[in-house]
Formats: C-alpha cells, sequence, structure tokens
C-alpha cells in the first residue's frame, strides 16, 4: 500500500457540517471511504490556519488517491490537496537510480 497526506480545507458549508456533527463523525466518514477503496485511514487531525484537516492514508494505488480527491472536492464542502508519502527506502532506491538529465541552459 501506499500512503497520501491529504490536506483538507472546508468550505463554510464544510464547517457547518462539523459544528453540526462532530470532528469524530468526519474521522469515520474518511475511514469508510478508504476502507471503500481498498485502502484505510492512518490518522485524521484537526489544525487551525489554512489547512483545517491532515489526514494520512494507506491506499493501494495512485488512481484509489486520485478518486478520493475527486470525490472530496466534487462535493463541494472542502478541498484537498492530494501528497504522496515515500519511505526512506524508497528514496534509497531512487537514488541509485541513472538518470539522464540536462538542466535549462546548458
Amino acid at each position: 500500500m501506499a500512503k497520501y497526506l491529504v490536506k483538507a480545507s472546508y468550505t463554510a458549508e464544510g464547517a457547518r457540517g462539523i459544528q453540526g456533527a462532530g470532528g469524530t463523525s468526519r474521522r469515520d466518514a474518511v475511514a469508510k471511504m478508504a476502507e471503500g477503496l481498498g485502502g484505510s485511514l492512518e490518522s485524521f487531525h484537526f489544525a487551525f490556519g489554512e489547512t483545517d484537516a491532515y489526514v494520512v492514508l494507506d491506499l493501494p494505488d495512485n488512481q484509489s488517491a486520485a478518486a478520493a480527491a475527486i470525490a472530496v472536492n466534487a462535493a463541494g464542502a472542502a478541498t484537498s490537496e492530494v501528497v504522496v508519502l515515500l519511505t526512506p527506502e524508497e528514496i534509497d532506491a531512487a537514488a541509485k537510480l541513472s538518470v539522464d538529465y540536462r538542466p535549462p541552459g546548458s
């Protein structure tokens, strides 16, 4: 499974939903969504500022993460940004790959 960090920001409508149903209800809804995609919710935290919630999901693949983001954004109560998380071992493997790259202006 791959890990994804979802940064969510609620609209006024979404904030009213949190106010009415509570934070645990939102966490449970996100867990159910992840399970429906074949994954799981690792963590869900509310925050102050521009980002209202930070969520870590374990999902099978990028398509599942994209499907979740599309569903959240299409619902209109929140916007989301999805960040693919990599393990240190994945970075080790990436660092060993040979890359043929020429920077601009070279």
